[in-house]
């Protein structure tokens, strides 16, 4: 896979860029994004080798869509259509129902494999491309039997040599998951970090009493908005059903601690600490 373009170069399709590069420093990487300025930057930052446009693509051995899920349904297809016989397309998406269900009869869509490789920080654009952000991640492959085995033998290698792991799993049972382990978690810091900011208006030195503790649970909050909001869409009945077991415990936490209860409290927080057991050697 030699000539491989980038639709996206922010955090994922550069960091990507960066790592199969740097793995083979034969490979041509073209990056394509919505803004001009977006590709000066990435060719500054020697994230790609050249500019190109959509209809490029028909020379691609490799294309990795990297940009908003919403963004993605729309583009895909169009992709597709453009690719040629022995190109594959890939996509980095957070969700996979909606991706996986636009190009279910596509004629091309063998040429697809629907991914998510999980890694990720909450910085934006290409400046927060990084080496090394996949190396002992797990890339998440969702019907790998839709794809030509031979394209699918090759962009698998290519993710493994960067150091994923990779795991199979259907669509759905993919954005059930991980509306637990990532899209809640991500609301969670968001109203955190509104909560303070509104209590903060009222009380100016509360940032002065923000120890690591704050700044780790709130880090998400950071994260763009324009990427996160498509997400919670496509997910939306994934990201409703856990959110109301998560203020379903939260409200009975409030509760214990209204009456007293404090060996409740206790003991919910104890039965809480075995995350740490099921989170060992995840950094």
């Amino acid at each position: 896979m030699k000539n491989i373009y980038a639709i996206g170069v922010g955090l994922i399709g550069g960091s990507l860029a960066i790592d199969i590069k740097k793995n083979d420093p034969d490979v041509v990487i073209h990056g394509i994004s919505r803004k001009d300025s977006t590709l000066n930057k990435a060719l500054e930052l020697n994230l790609i080798d050249k500019k190109a446009v959509l209809d490029d693509i028909k020379n691609a051995d490799l294309v990795i869509i990297s940009i908003p899920v919403d963004a993605t349904v729309k583009l895909l297809p169009t992709i597709l259509d453009k690719i040629s016989d022995t190109g594959l397309v890939v996509d980095a998406g957070s969700t996979k129902e909606d991706i996986c269900k636009v190009v279910e009869n596509h004629p091309k869509r063998r040429n697809f494999l629907a991914m998510h490789p999980i890694a990720g920080t909450e910085h934006s654009g290409p400046t927060a491309a990084i080496e090394g952000l996949f190396n002992g991640k797990t890339n998440i492959v969702c019907e790998v039997e839709k794809t030509t085995f031979k394209l699918q033998e090759k962009a698998l290698k290519l993710f493994t040599d960067i150091g994923m792991r990779i795991r199979y799993m259907n669509p759905v049972e993919h954005d059930r998951h991980i509306a637990y382990v990532s899209h809640l978690s991500h609301i969670s810091s968001f109203m955190l970090g509104k909560t303070v900011i509104e209590k903060e208006k009222n009380e100016r030195d509360i940032f002065d009493m923000a120890g690591s503790g704050f700044a780790s649970t709130v880090r998400l909050a950071k994260s763009s908005p324009e990427m996160w909001t498509p997400i919670f869409k496509q997910n939306k009945t994934n990201v409703i059903e856990t959110l109301e077991e998560y203020i379903n415990n939260l409200t009975h936490f409030k509760e214990l601690i209204k009456t007293d209860d404090f060996d409740a409290v206790f003991s919910e927080m104890e039965s809480a600490n075995h995350i740490k057991d099921i989170l060992k050697g995840i950094h």
